[in-house]
């Protein structure tokens, strides 16, 4: 079974795995800046001056 690139959909190129090109990684990597792309996970709780607080 061929994979494809998550981005154009075309065969992957084993070197850029799981994309085709750099362009298509940098695509991504890109998305992941803008925040598009999120991991599910507990919010972190700050204080007033920004500092994590603990959770017991």
């Amino acid at each position: 079974m061929e994979s494809k690139c998550p981005i154009c959909k075309k065969p992957t190129v084993h070197e850029f795995r799981p994309f085709c090109s750099k362009r298509c990684a940098q695509i991504d990597l890109g998305h992941w800046f803008r925040g598009d792309y999120k991991i599910e996970g507990e919010e972190e709780v700050k204080d007033e001056e920004g500092v994590d607080e603990e959770k017991e």
